[in-house]
Order: C-alpha cells, then sequence, then structure tokens
C-alpha cells in the first residue's frame, strides 16, 4: 500500500555529499573559535558546552570539538553547534541550502497530496531547518510535519525508527523512509518502515540490492505510488 508519510534523509538524499563535506563542514570549523568567543556565554551555547565538558572533562572543549570534526563524529553537542554557526551563515547569505532540482517539486506535490512529510539527519534539528529554510528552492520549513536528529538515538540502530514511528503517531508500515545508506535502511526496515535507498551517480552511491532503489525523487514517487510532479523546482 502506498506510504502515509515519507521520512527523508538529507545528505545523499535531497541534498549532494559535496555540499555538506565541502561547504558546510569547512565553514563551521573556519568559524568555530570566533563564535564561542562571541556567543559562548548565552544560554544555548553554554548549554551544549556543558555537554562537551561532560563527555570529555579532561580536555579543553574546543580541543574536543575540533577533534570530533577532524573524526566526522555524529556527537550531538558538535552537531547542535555546527548549526548554530551555520545558522549566521545562511542569515546573512553566506550560504544557501542545496538541493538536487528533483527534490522541492516532489516535496511540494506529496504535501499537497495528504502525505505527511519528516526529516531524520544526523544534523541537528536547527542545520535540518536551516537547510530546508534557506534553499535553493525557497523556504520549504513549511512542508514538514517533523524534524528528527541523533537524540533521537542512531541512524543505524532499530530503537531510533521505532521512536520516530511513535512520535509520528503512525504505524510504521505507513511510512516511507528515504536515504542513500543501506545499513540506516536495514535499520528502518527492521522497526517496521518501508525503505527505498536513492542511489545518485553524482554521490557515488553504490546500490545494495537490499531494498528498492531509485535515482531521484520521481522515481521513488513512481515506484511507491506517490503524487508525481509536472517540473522541477
Amino acid at each position: 500500500m502506498p506510504p502515509r508519510a515519507v521520512l527523508t534523509d538529507i545528505e545523499g538524499t535531497t541534498t549532494a555529499i559535496a555540499f555538506v563535506k565541502d561547504g558546510l563542514f569547512p565553514f563551521a570549523a573556519e568559524a568555530l573559535e570566533g563564535f564561542l568567543a562571541t556567543h559562548g556565554a548565552e544560554p544555548e551555547v553554554a548549554g551544549l558546552l556543558a555537554e562537551v565538558r561532560a563527555a570529555a572533562p579532561e580536555r579543553e572543549p574546543v580541543t574536543v570539538l575540533r577533534a570530533w570534526m577532524a573524526a566526522d563524529s555524529k556527537a550531538t553537542p558538535l552537531k547542535a553547534l555546527q548549526g548554530l554557526i551555520w545558522r549566521q551563515g545562511y542569515a546573512d547569505g553566506r550560504l544557501k541550502g542545496h538541493l538536487w532540482p528533483d527534490v522541492a517539486g516532489c516535496l511540494r506535490a506529496w504535501a499537497a497530496g495528504g502525505l505527511r512529510l519528516a526529516v531524520y539527519s544526523s544534523g541537528s534539528v536547527e542545520a535540518q531547518r536551516l537547510i530546508f529554510g534557506h534553499s535553493v528552492a525557497g523556504d520549504l520549513v513549511p512542508l514538514f510535519s517533523g524534524f528528527f536528529d541523533t537524540r533521537m538515538g542512531a541512524k543505524r540502530e532499530r530503537a531510533s525508527y521505532d521512536a520516530i514511528a511513535a512520535a509520528m503517531g503512525l504505524p510504521p508500515g505507513e511510512i516511507l523512509f528515504l536515504s542513500d545508506v543501506a545499513e540506516e535502511l536495514d535499520a528502518a526496515v527492521a522497526a517496521g518502515l518501508q525503505g527505498c535507498q536513492l542511489v545518485r551517480p553524482e554521490d557515488g552511491t553504490v546500490a545494495s540490492g537490499r531494498h528498492p532503489e531509485a535515482r531521484d525523487f520521481p522515481a521513488v514517487a513512481r515506484r511507491f505510488g506517490l503524487p508525481a510532479h509536472s517540473q522541477a523546482g
């Protein structure tokens, strides 16, 4: 049966991996010390720094954050701080959220057709809202009813998808999860969700053969009986 909701990953699914790896991450790394010097005393930032200290009390927070950045860690306080730094870049126009040309039109068609849309990404909820709120296709945030990050759990663990389905108030089988990572889809399907692997040649995605596959969002629509759109945008 066609799903009633679509839960989508971002990096490699809606958005080029290069935008995140070569754009967002270096932007945050370059701005880190200056951002903390300016905003470190603000409650939101101070709370995240306290989480960093609790995770590694023997080292200075900046040292820990730099190490996490170098290791591409999914540590929640790092992701949240990166999101706050990116907020400034989006606000002043230095950053614009990348989306593949096929994405926005389908998201709009799906929302207009009554599907509930949500995001699950290792990037913070703040970062997710920024990418879609300041995207090359305009502000898409109103299309979504939920944003989920690693506070729900790791993306390769079944329990995370159990929690998201409960938060969305839907039977797992009515939710379609889109991702380029087969192991994430394995966990989602184990929780009862439907899954589809986005295999975009531009991102070098390797098809796993374990899940339905689609090259782009229109192909997802055709495969799962979702509303289509007439043009990208």
